[in-house]
């Protein structure tokens, strides 16, 4: 078998005028930036290629002039399907300008259809990106006037609708790894990511088309383990040995053992977030976390809930992932997104889409632009930037609890943290909270209908999705309500009962953040005492948020009141508690069983009248309870009855 290594110039040389490419990457992992600076070359020297069709999943740039933005060249792009566009400015502007057909599909969407087209199917079917821009009824997907051809499909399936995602052979793949030899075989043990590769390699192959991978170095046959290899030779027609300085292992970082997995990183050698409104809004976030529950942290804002969690020893209570792959670890942030440290496993890109979109996700905490009254999020496009959806629809549509986290406003604003909350010493030139978003990336009315529990957390405050819009729920302490929330939206939100947001999210000092979420402290707040044969559970400040919850709080009741000869009166202290919608009805199901088991009679007291009135509906009145305002209140009434 001969040799399949060659130049990088013969390499651009293979593709052809109106031919149909895709590139694998994300971000700055696994970028082929040898092989499109080739392509780039080729059509500067003698304008051919031209008419391309770029196709690709994921972004590929560093925001300036790597990546993709190499291929900004007028004649050489005529059409671009693309999942993010954000990374890739000059690409971007094309499309603003009208120079270029452009798409923006769900970047879960593009990864499936390389499978599909590899397996020689019609296309891609799938509830994705319904009701959002993508919906044919809502543009398909189309981000220009220039951009005709209708390449979604509105469908019913047993009287659902769904969105079918055209196929499309596809010509050239440029791809990456580490180590060839000289038959075409590719390993990518230096590389932080697996991608799509093999799924891009089969469908180039099974349309007729050309693969070609660049690596750092070429061997000979036989010399690879078999069970390293990633891309098979049979796939592979030519590989190009890369200039080191286009082969960084990410565009900030030019190796690290720990992004192979080769060593695990000390927990020590993290840094600490310094204490502004980035970290207040990661740590109010931080909050929603689910233990031993699958999280996905989205680019940008939510980053730093990664390293919050770091800081308050939940990692190992939980399971992070990203979306090109990564399973456990530490997300890793910047132009290093989608490679992780310490991970369990590191899958291909595809596989990862089939378990969000399947439900997999316990939550999924992702960046805002633009939210309006109702709810839905803009993260895609504003008047002439294009930033695109990425992952963004495939994750949002399909987590069972969702996070969105950003400041307030934005451009200028500078806001001062301190202990007892946050200044806001001047206001942000764009505000985010407005009548009707842009672009529907995220459908609220959507999420709503289908029960989908969703927060929006800010620096200065929370809202939470209702079937009637959105409800404030809490406010940063400093902050006045009409001068820096209402008078900063073009709405109004519906108000009801607004707490105060946690205080330790404004001192410097972790949180304790895992005795919440763990639950380490409940031997101490369900105490029975003996000489008065009462009860005591104190739920301040505890947030009830899953059947996990109300699981572990009623286990220790059973420990507490198990070995008890009779049945006790009880005074439970709800000051503070957050008890979330979804999971009221388990949780009354719950007190009842618990009142029928170990209490005579129950008394309950919040400060808060709206608590109170909550409990009221919640509980069951019949059963006997009692709510008061106030700790004096609930044990006189006991006293009273004996």
């Amino acid at each position: 078998m001969q040799n399949k290594t060659i130049s990088p110039e013969a390499a651009a040389a293979l593709i052809s005028d109106g031919d149909t490419i895709t590139t694998s990457g994300f971000v700055g992992i696994g970028v082929p930036e040898t092989l499109l600076k080739a392509l780039a070359a080729r059509h500067e020297e003698s304008a051919s290629p031209s008419d391309l069709t770029l196709l690709f999943a994921a972004g590929q740039g560093d925001g300036k002039d790597r990546g993709l933005n190499h291929l900004a060249r007028p004649g050489l792009l005529k059409r671009v399907i693309g999942g993010h566009w954000g990374l890739i400015p000059k690409v971007a502007r094309m499309a603003v300008e009208g120079e270029i057909e452009a798409y923006n599909l769900p970047q879960g969407v593009i990864s499936h259809l390389y499978r599909d087209i590899a397996a020689g199917k019609p296309g891609t079917l799938t509830h994705v990106g319904l009701e959002t821009f993508v919906d044919p009824r809502n543009g398909g997907g189309r981000l220009t006037a220039e951009t005709t051809e209708e390449i979604v499909r509105l469908m019913e399936i047993d009287g659902a609708p769904m969105l079918f995602y055209r196929a499309r052979p596809i010509d050239v793949a440029l791809l990456r790894g580490t180590t060839a030899d000289t038959a075409g075989n590719v390993t990518m043990e230096n590389e932080a990511l697996t991608i799509d590769n093999l799924a891009q390699a089969m469908a180039v192959r099974n349309s007729g088309g050309v693969v070609i991978v660049q690596v750092e170095q070429v061997v000979a046959r036989g010399t690879l383990n078999p069970r390293d290899v990633e891309i098979p030779g049979a796939l592979v027609d030519a590989v190009v040995i890369a200039d080191l300085s286009d082969h960084m292992q990410t565009y900030n970082t030019a190796y690290s053992a720990t992004f192979t997995g080769r060593y695990r990183a000390p927990a020590e050698a993290a840094d600490m977030m310094v204490l502004d409104a980035r970290k207040v809004i990661a740590r109010r976030a931080a909050f929603e976390l689910p233990v031993n529950g699958v999280v996905n942290l989205g680019i940008g804002m939510p980053e730093g809930v990664a390293a919050v969690a770091g800081e308050e020893k939940l990692l190992d209570h939980l399971t992070l992932t990203a979306e090109p792959g990564v399973i456990g670890g530490q997300p890793a942030s910047g132009l290093d997104f989608g490679a992780a440290v310490n991970t369990d496993a590191v899958i291909a890109q595809n596989q990862q889409f089939d378990f969000y979109d399947g439900g997999g996700l316990d939550l999924a905490i992702l960046g805002m632009a633009e939210i309006d009254a109702q709810g839905s999020v803009n993260v895609s496009k504003f008047g002439p930037r294009l930033a695109g959806a990425g992952g963004f629809i495939n994750i949002s549509q399909n987590a069972r609890r969702l996070v969105f986290a950003g400041t307030f406003t934005s451009v200028a604003s500078d806001i001062h943290v301190h202990e007892a909350g946050i200044e806001i010493r001047s206001e942000g030139r764009v505000r985010k909270f407005v009548e009707a978003v842009e672009h529907v990336t995220f459908s609220g009315p959507r999420a709503a209908r289908l029960a989908q529990p969703v927060l929006y957390i800010t620096e200065r405050a929370v809202f939470r999705l209702r079937s009637d819009g959105l409800e404030l729920i809490e406010i940063a302490p400093g902050v006045d309500l009409d001068r820096d929330i209402l008078d900063q939206m073009t709405f109004t939100p519906i108000i009801e009962d607004v707490a105060q947001m946690d205080g330790r999210i404004f001192r410097d000092e972790p949180m304790a953040l895992d005795v919440d979420l763990l639950a380490l402290d409940l031997d101490t707040r369900i105490v029975y005492d003996a000489e008065s044969g009462r009860l005591f559970i104190n739920l301040e400040k505890l947030r009830l948020r899953t059947q996990a919850d109300i699981d572990r709080l009623v286990d220790q009741v059973h420990v507490v009141c198990g070995p008890l000869p009779d049945k006790v009166d009880a005074i439970v202290n709800y000051d503070g508690t957050v008890i979330y919608p979804e999971i009221e009805a388990a949780y009354a199901e719950a007190v009842r069983g618990l009142e029928d088991r170990y209490y005579r009679t129950t008394t309950r007291y919040s400060a808060s009248a709206f608590m109170r009135l909550k409990l009221g509906k919640v509980i069951d009145r019949a059963s006997g309870a009692h709510v008061f305002e106030s700790v004096e209140e609930a044990r006189a009434y006991l006293t009273r009855g004996s």
